[in-house]
């Protein structure tokens, strides 16, 4: 009986798996009809889509951050929520708050609590580095515990839940460094950098025309879900996982085993949730793949971005001109020696 369910279990996860490479080439295409280029930006907004993450979208103004995650969202049959951060902005209007009602028949004074923005499926938390931390910090427990706390009510919130953030850089005026707790409840960053000639004038061809193209949901909740349980179940080889962990372990400066390259240059590194994401991620990967089983590339493909955020270079960093993704990538290459 046991034998049976179990193949019957691996029958319908192999279905699963070829409607999931389907539904990745499906959004790839309704995202390609307004977002010209950007595809390891759409890939990894993909990878933490299914591995129930949160994303981080950083770049200058102008290279289609917002456009890229309301067409992804338009793509879902999921309720949506933008929330432009401010600096005027608090904390009641990302969460919600408490307010005084008359009935009017009788009389009779009551609270209610009204629902914020954060209670959506897929948030949109555009530019959230323009306000400051004490307003950032209303996301944390929606981020990590997928619930929000109004007037001492904690109230869950309907999965899945995505919080998918952009970001200005740092060095721009009138932004405020996302505090090391916020940074860490993000499974990956993505970078976003300038189009290329070709897909420059591919934009500015397909955005100066009277034609607005029409995005079709191609995914609800209760399919993503089961996509999300999937990844969830892709076998994750006991090397690979010890692999994973190693990478992560080698960007903290007080282990034992880091390398020269983190003792001289990093001031602390990624802390165990890094460890998650990089199998989650190689996961997700392997599985949008048509695979299932991933692999010691899956785990190096994903962990510029699961790790870069995560990295704190040290004054002796910053004095050689080394970055935190400078950093990573070394770490990388050394650890194709470990395999």
């Amino acid at each position: 009986m046991e034998a049976t369910v179990a193949r019957q279990t691996q029958e319908l996860d192999l279905e699963l798996l070829e409607r999931l490479t389907a539904v990745r080439s499906a959004l790839e295409a309704e995202i390609g009809k307004r977002v010209i280029g950007q595809r390891p930006i759409v890939e990894g907004l993909l990878t933490a889509l299914l591995a129930d993450g949160h994303a981080l979208l950083v770049g200058v103004p102008g290279l289609a951050k917002t456009l890229l995650i309301s067409t992804l969202s338009e793509a879902l049959d999921l309720r949506f929520s933008r929330i432009q951060f401010t600096p005027d902005l608090m904390p009641s209007d990302i969460t919600g708050t408490e307010v005084l009602e008359e009935d009017r028949t009788t009389g009779k004074r009551s609270f209610r609590i009204v629902r914020g923005p954060i209670f959506a499926n897929v948030v949109l938390a555009d530019e959230i580095n323009r306000t400051p931390p004490k307003t950032q910090a209303a996301l944390l427990q929606a981020m990590q515990e997928r619930e929000v706390t109004v007037a001492g009510v904690t109230m869950p919130l309907d999965a899945p839940f995505f919080v998918l953030a952009t970001q200005n850089p740092i060095e721009q005026e009138g932004t405020y460094p996302l505090p090391e707790a916020q940074l860490d409840r993000f499974m990956l960053e993505l970078r976003i950098g300038y189009p290329t000639r070709e897909e420059e004038e591919r934009v500015a061809m397909q955005t100066t025309g009277a034609e607005v193209a029409q995005v079709e949901p191609v995914l609800d909740a209760a399919e993503l879900l089961s996509l999300q349980g999937l990844v969830r179940r892709v076998p994750a080889p006991p090397s690979l996982v010890a692999y994973a962990v190693r990478l992560a372990r080698a960007t903290r400066p007080e282990d034992e085993e880091a390398p020269s390259l983190t003792k001289r240059y990093v001031s602390w590194g990624a802390g165990p949730r890094a460890s998650q994401y990089l199998v989650l991620g190689a996961k997700a990967r392997a599985a949008m793949s048509g695979r299932g089983v991933p692999t010691y590339d899956d785990v190096r493909a994903v962990a510029p971005a699961v790790l870069r955020h995560r990295v704190m270079p040290n004054f002796q960093a910053e004095a050689d001109g080394r970055g935190a993704g400078d950093i990573v990538e070394e770490l990388i290459e050394l650890s194709r020696a470990w395999t």
